[in-house]
């Protein structure tokens, strides 16, 4: 599977839940090749914006979408990563933060 061809897989599904793409598409597609690549790597789609252990159960928490992605989204407009954020700032009506905190503490 390519980036692109995951990114098409994804946004519609997605878009239902609430979760816009980065309107950056290089900055998108980016991404989800990290998420391939990490998939391939380990067996699952780790957040490549995160050190994976290789070890699924102890890397849970930024299998993607991270355990994070819904509470960033909602307090800071994007995720941690910038692949998804909410619909202002995919429309262009919102800036988001550059940086969020990192939150992720391994089991």
């Amino acid at each position: 599977m390519t980036a692109e061809e995951l990114y098409a897989l994804l946004k519609p599904t997605q878009e239902k839940k609430g979760f816009y793409f980065n309107p950056d598409h290089d900055w998108t597609l980016d991404v989800l090749n990290g998420i391939l690549t990490n998939k391939e790597r380990y067996g699952y789609g780790s957040c490549p914006c995160r050190l994976a252990t290789g070890q699924r159960e102890r890397d849970r928490e930024i299998v993607c979408p991270c355990a994070f992605r819904e509470e960033d989204t909602a307090r800071y407009g994007r995720c941690y990563c910038l692949l998804y954020c909410d619909q202002a700032a995919a429309e262009g009506r919102k800036k988001v933060p550059e940086v969020i905190p990192e939150r992720w503490l391994r089991a």
